[in-house]
């Protein structure tokens, strides 16, 4: 395939580039840039700003809101939103529920969730991880039963990242016990304040309350909310889970990331000189810029790839993009570590330490240390990197 951009691409990459920079709002972006957590309205705002210029949902049908684009605009579109440090369109949305009801789902719930789930007026939570079914996920244990008009449903969630802020969450359940593990799932779309759901926060390690759990008792959900046929969940949900592991892989996010370390690493002092000056830190930035070239090439090869792949189709080289991806992502936040230093750690000024200490190194400092141990999820989520490659040995190997 032809790796270098026609003009006609080179013009709408820096129609976005202008774009980006000059409409969503500096402070959001440099939240972004460095690594801190965003509250509600900065992911609200920034995805309005998007939709009203009709940049949210590229990836959807055009008749609800996608574009024409070749898959090479579509690339040129996520790599230059991550690049800009733009907050992403809320996954949940439009990388994962969208997409499965747009495919899926019936023209009634077409016609009453995708406006909603496009405009961020409806948030959606994922609900598919359990206690004891992460990586095993056909492992889970959620039950859904119909009783007439109604499934009834009992169990839990957990890892829901930014469940507290969800008006929907979109199930895995489990609706026949009796058949083998993933053929017994079913797909079901469940309003966050039907009576009999309990969410609780999960406080991570970098003092973030980004993960929740979530209970559900008793919980009547109306039979019209099952997406697509019964039974026919896991399906769906390698669909989904297909378009988010290619997202995880964050080429445009990391290079920015990797630009910013390479220039903190020249204006922080060390010893007489500089971060800079230390060899062996340079031979390990190259090093992870060599993989990210390497990476960004084997995700056009993917692009090239979806000219001819059905739309529902799930592309096992995306396992290839999530493993790569993740591994990179980790060793930049690495670096940013490694550039920071003493000055890592998080001064202890939030208002409800009742302190508010003078930061003693660099204001960006104080950020790398809680990036670090947050990325450590990235090799996790999306289905562990350890279960991509026994994807990778089925589907390339035949093993």
């Amino acid at each position: 395939m032809e790796l270098r951009y026609t003009a006609e691409e080179i013009a709408f990459r820096d129609e976005l580039r202008q774009f980006f920079r000059t409409q969503i709002p500096a402070e959001i972006r440099r939240k972004v840039s460095e690594g801190r957590a965003l509250a509600r309205i900065d992911y609200v705002t920034s995805q309005k700003i998007l939709h009203a210029a009709g940049l949210a949902t590229p990836n959807w049908p055009v008749e609800w809101g996608g574009k024409d684009w070749s898959p090479v605009q579509r690339y040129i579109f996520v790599e230059e939103l991550q690049a800009n440090a733009v907050p992403q369109p809320l996954g949940f949305n439009v990388t994962m529920v969208g997409p499965v009801i747009a495919t899926f789902g019936s023209e009634d719930q077409k016609r009453r969730f995708l406006p909603g789930t496009a405009s961020l007026d409806i948030w959606w939570a994922q609900g598919f991880s359990e206690p004891g079914a992460g990586s095993d996920l056909a492992s889970l244990k959620t039950t859904a039963r119909r009783e007439g008009e109604h499934f009834v449903i009992n169990g839990q969630k957990t890892w829901t990242t930014l469940g507290q802020y969800a008006d929907w969450i979109f199930c895995l359940v489990r609706t026949d016990a009796s058949a083998k593990k993933q053929q017994g799932i079913s797909f079901i779309l469940i309003d966050m304040k039907t009576p009999g759901i309990t969410v609780r926060p999960i406080v991570t390690i970098d003092g973030g309350h980004e993960v929740n759990e979530v209970f559900f008792d008793e919980v009547k959900v109306p039979a019209e909310n099952l997406v697509g046929e019964l039974n026919k969940g896991w399906d769906y949900a390698k669909f989904l889970l297909s378009n988010e592991r290619i997202g995880i892989a964050r080429i445009g996010m990391t290079k920015e990331r990797l630009a910013r370390v390479k220039r903190l690493a020249q204006e922080t002092p060390s010893g007489e000189g500089t971060v800079w000056d230390d060899p062996d830190f340079r031979r390990r930035l190259a090093w992870s810029e060599i993989e990210l070239k390497a990476l960004e090439i084997t995700q056009m090869r993917v692009v090239a790839a979806q000219r001819t792949r059905a739309a529902d189709k799930p592309d096992p080289s995306s396992s290839i993009l999530k493993i790569k991806g993740s591994e990179i992502q980790q060793q930049a936040t690495q670096l940013l570590m490694d550039v920071a230093g003493p000055y890592a750690a998080p001064r202890p000024d939030r208002e409800e330490d009742g302190l508010n200490l003078p930061s003693v190194g660099p204001e960006w400092a104080d950020a790398a240390a809680p990036l670090f141990f947050n990325f450590r999820k990235v090799s996790i989520y999306g289905g562990s990197n350890e279960i991509q490659r026994n994807i990778i040995a089925k589907a390339f190997l035949g093993l």
